[in-house]
């Protein structure tokens, strides 16, 4: 008979005779799901097994109870210094344990602490999923680990300010608009009274790293420094409303808006964030527009903020999530033409 090649993970092995097939297989050497050749036309060893009227018989190593005693140690239940040396050194591993498995940890301990503080944890938790895609997207050599992880908690405690400063003139009567039963007053009183003052307090650690930076800092740079501020910022709101406005629904409405807050919201001040982070490091690389761009930075979030507010969970409010990636998206793909336009501007 014709040599016969045994072709694994496209690698060809051989050659070999019947014989040799059927005594590998028995030895388990060969798999008779394994893809033969034969003369370039291709098979598979149980076909070759089957056309030759070759019968095979795998011997077992013991009975069932003696080969789980065998594998127990090996496979089942490996030792503890196999886990110490191999697991523990695989950080795939454990960043999915770590995600994996927190909820369940923060439920089970936390909340026997107290339950404002397991809410606020569980938003930590879904911060942290949201900043690790971050890192993956965005991340530029001229991140700060330190800064980052500094500049999300500065987010979180600027967001106790807002109130006080919506409780001060002019801010205090345009957000009294927010309540009002003309959509287009409601407008002006979430884009001024909530979006204007919450998208300025999110972009200030920003000018603050510009103002402090030692380096110029690229737009993507301050771009992830921009998606950790809004992160920051959305996580304590989403506590806030998961444990007072939104009790006042029912129990599937409630449900479903603080999953909204600890998912959605949160990106979408962050996307926010971003753009005004955009915007704010061409101010500081291109100063002779530092005013027009200043306003752009703050004023396209709040905007945006705003509109998204007003419309809430409706085909508009949706369309202003869609709008507000996809702008971000499109300025950072575009931030070199930007750039040369800027530069070319009289």
């Amino acid at each position: 008979m014709n040599d016969i090649y045994v072709v694994r993970n496209g690698a060809k092995f051989g050659p070999y005779t019947v014989e040799n097939i059927k005594t590998y297989v028995e030895s388990g050497q060969i798999l008779v799901f394994d893809a033969i050749e034969i003369n370039g036309i291709h098979s598979t060893v149980r076909q070759l097994l089957k056309d030759n009227r070759v019968k095979i018989k795998i011997p077992t190593k013991g009975n069932m109870l003696q080969q789980i005693k065998s594998i127990f140690t090996v496979l089942i239940f490996p030792n503890w210094s196999t886990i110490k040396n191999e697991l523990f050194k695989n950080k795939t591993f454990l960043l999915l344990a770590i995600i994996g498995l927190s909820p369940a940890i923060i439920i089970s301990f936390f909340s026997l602490i107290s339950n404002i503080f397991t809410f606020y944890i569980i938003a930590i938790y879904f911060s942290f999923v949201w900043a690790i895609f971050y890192y993956f997207l965005f991340k530029t050599n001229q991140v700060n680990n330190k800064l980052v992880i500094a500049l999300f908690f500065a987010a979180q405690l600027a967001t106790f300010f807002i109130p006080s400063i919506q409780q001060f003139p002019p801010f205090e009567q345009i957000y009294a608009l927010t309540k009002s039963d003309s959509i287009f007053s409601r407008m002006i009183g979430f884009t001024f009274g909530v979006g204007l003052v919450e998208e300025v307090t999110k972009a200030l650690p920003l000018l603050i790293i510009l103002r402090k930076a030692k380096e110029p800092l690229i737009p993507q740079t301050l771009v992830y420094y921009g998606l950790i501020s809004g992160l920051g910022f959305g996580t304590v709101e989403g506590v806030h409303y998961q444990t007072s406005v939104n009790t006042q629904f029912d129990y599937s409405a409630a449900f479903f808006l603080n999953i909204a807050r600890l998912t959605s919201l949160p990106f979408l001040h962050s996307i926010w964030s971003a753009i005004a982070a955009y915007f704010l490091s061409f101010r500081y690389l291109y100063p002779k527009f530092r005013s027009g761009l200043l306003f752009v930075a703050v004023s396209i979030p709040a905007i945006l903020h705003g509109l998204y507010d007003t419309f809430g969970w409706s085909i508009i409010g949706f369309g202003v999530m869609i709008i507000s990636v996809l702008l971000l998206m499109n300025y950072l793909n575009k931030a070199n033409q930007f750039r040369s336009n800027l530069i070319n501007l009289k």
